[in-house]
């Protein structure tokens, strides 16, 4: 699956906050890229010029997907998420689409 969440602020609308995820038995068989190129030929075909989005830093397979997709890394979202009593932090990371 693949979610977009656009902005709705003037100053903002031009940015689409990416949810993506993939089931175990699919992962390996290209098929996040095919959903991250979908989603940016839909943005493209909108008008919009920056996809972002979050990701653990433990998710090794999924950053290296998103960079050869092109997106950067922007920073890190420290202790932004609780999972089985244990912090950890995720990557912010954005691809500009229409420079």
């Amino acid at each position: 699956m693949v979610l977009g969440n656009r902005r709705i602020a003037r100053r903002t609308r031009h940015s689409l906050y990416v949810v993506i995820g993939v089931l175990q038995v699919w992962i390996g068989r290209g098929v996040g890229r095919a959903l991250l190129e979908a989603l940016e030929s839909w943005a493209r075909a909108r008008g919009l010029h920056r996809l972002e989005l979050t990701v653990d830093v433990e998710n090794r397979r999924a950053i290296a997907l998103y960079e050869k997709c092109g997106f950067e890394r922007e920073g890190v979202k420290r202790h932004s998420r609780r999972i089985e009593g244990r912090y950890s932090d995720e990557l912010y990371m954005s691809k500009l689409i229409s420079v």
